[in-house]
């Protein structure tokens, strides 16, 4: 087991290697995500769709997320885990944005938290960071504001979207972030971004020329069969493993199969 990974070791990474993200929700995933050497652990608001069958992020809240975030913290040995702050936990004032991020390093035992926004939430990054909480930015396709942005859509292909995002990128790093989460966003400006700012920006569908990449574990795992961006690939069809076993059991218990004589007790 390498050692246990840093903020600082994360912002060393950049043009020297590869960073690797990836969401968990729970123990059991984190302990293997965490045993296959992955940088960072995300316990992302994304479980409010791939783990609790919301529609959006937007019904999750402190409450879930800490409590998940403690169950990945656990496993953790090595990874660095990022908590993303839910919708309304930081938006309403500055100092409700301290107090929450605090929650998730003390609480929730996480090592960083993640905002979504770019310039808007600046004074809130800024003052969570002075507060010694490490974060980590997010812009793009921010899912907390899908009503904004009118769905799940490919964002700067436009000129004017896309100064505006490398706008953001810059004045993340300027409020202290550690590093940058692009989602959805084309490669060609996932790639000027990444060389206007000198910290780490991590990819999901921003294309090959950022510093890292984050997949949702589920997506990787092929654990959601009901919605496949273009950027996902699956490395495992394990929903269809998973299916299978259920299947074989059901039909076992039906015939009289199981339980037998080696898996009972005398």
């Amino acid at each position: 087991m390498k050692d246990k990974v840093t903020i600082l070791d994360i912002i060393k990474a950049k043009g020297q290697r590869k960073l690797t993200m990836l969401t968990a929700y729970d123990f059991n995933t984190s302990y293997y995500v965490d045993q296959s050497g992955v940088d960072m652990i995300l316990v992302g608001d994304s479980l409010a769709m791939v783990v609790l069958g919301h529609e959006d992020t937007l019904s999750i809240g402190m409450e879930e997320m800490l409590h998940h975030t403690r169950a990945v913290s656990r496993a953790a040995k090595r990874a660095l885990v990022i908590a993303d702050m839910p919708f309304m936990s930081y938006q309403a004032s500055v100092e409700e944005a301290v107090r929450n991020a605090g929650l998730f390093l003390k609480k929730g035992r996480a090592h960083a938290v993640k905002l979504e926004g770019g310039s808007k939430v600046v004074a809130k990054i800024r003052s969570i960071v002075d507060a010694g909480i490490p974060v980590q930015g997010h812009i793009g396709l921010t899912p907390q504001s899908i009503r904004q942005l009118g769905g799940f859509r490919v964002q700067g292909k436009d000129i004017n979207q896309a100064k505006a995002l490398i706008q953001d990128a810059k004045a993340l790093e300027e409020a202290g972030c550690f590093s940058i989460v692009l989602e959805a966003i084309p490669t060609d400006l996932a790639a000027q971004i990444t060389s206007s700012v000198s910290i780490p920006t991590i990819g999901i569908g921003a294309g090959p020329h950022c510093d890292g990449q984050v997949l949702v574990i589920h997506d990787l795992l092929g654990l959601n069969d009901r919605f496949k961006p273009k950027f996902v690939k699956q490395y495992a069809q394990l929903g269809g493993t998973i299916r299978e076993a259920i299947t074989r059991f059901r039909e076992e218990v039906e015939k009289g199969e199981f339980p037998d004589t080696e898996h009972s007790y005398s």
